[in-house]
């Protein structure tokens, strides 16, 4: 059984920062890419942030310059940064991983149960 477990989300006022963790864990034999996505209410799921095992990264433009996503292979964990928060940052955040699994031939997208992330004053 592989899980995705995030953690680190709250309450923050504007301008503010706060860092996400997302822990896998399982009988996991390789991550290839870890992503973090958000979703507000009432809009669709869209992509923050991507980190390849290679260490690529990409963002989407709204968070380029205050949103940083790193990843510690040994830990098997991803991390988002996120600082100069706004309230349109408001959002369920979720981290996606593409982990291939002990007895599997192929690698599969795994999701996280979500944190909540509340910018307000």
């Amino acid at each position: 059984q592989v899980q995705l477990v995030e953690s680190g989300g709250g309450l923050v006022q504007p301008g503010g920062s706060l860092r996400l963790s997302c822990a896998a864990s399982g009988s996991i034999l390789r991550i290839n890419a870890m992503a973090w996505y958000r979703q507000a209410p009432g809009k669709q799921r869209e992509l923050v942030a991507t980190i390849t095992s290679g260490g690529r990264i990409n963002y989407v433009d709204s968070v380029k310059g205050r949103f940083t996503i790193s990843r510690d292979n040994a830990k098997n964990t991803v991390y988002l940064q996120m600082n100069s928060l706004k309230p349109e940052d408001t959002a369920v955040y979720y981290c996606s991983g593409n982990l291939l699994l002990s007895g599997s031939w192929y690698s599969h997208d795994y999701w996280g149960q979500g944190t909540q992330v509340t910018v307000s004053s």
